[in-house]
């Protein structure tokens, strides 16, 4: 399956959640996921980005908005991954993420 570059981005709020947690096991490529959180008080096109069950942070407001509304309408077209891990940035750069599209199966 071909992979598309969609964005890239550094995880936001990353010092406020669980990366710390389980730093250690993320590597460059690791999978991660992508959760829409519409209820979310501070912005309802909120993106959580997780591994496992710890929630990492969030996918940046200037990034969040069209894959915001295409997870709420239920599509699972992304794949996201750590791009990059640096733990001598500041906690807000430590984490990079990449997410691609993912190419729709012929038939």
């Amino acid at each position: 399956m071909e992979r598309i570059h969609y964005k890239h981005f550094a995880v936001a709020g990353f010092s406020y959640y669980e990366g710390v947690l389980i730093f250690d096991k993320l590597k460059i490529g690791t999978e991660l996921e992508l959760k829409a959180e519409p209820d979310n008080k501070y912005d309802p096109l909120a993106v959580a980005i997780y591994y496992g069950g710890y929630k990492l942070g969030y996918v940046p407001r200037s990034s969040n908005y069209s894959l915001a509304k295409l997870l709420e309408a239920g599509h699972h077209i992304f794949e996201t991954r750590v791009q990059y891990i640096d733990q001598t940035a500041t906690p807000e750069d430590q984490l990079g993420v990449v997410v691609f599209l993912k190419q729709l199966e012929k038939q």
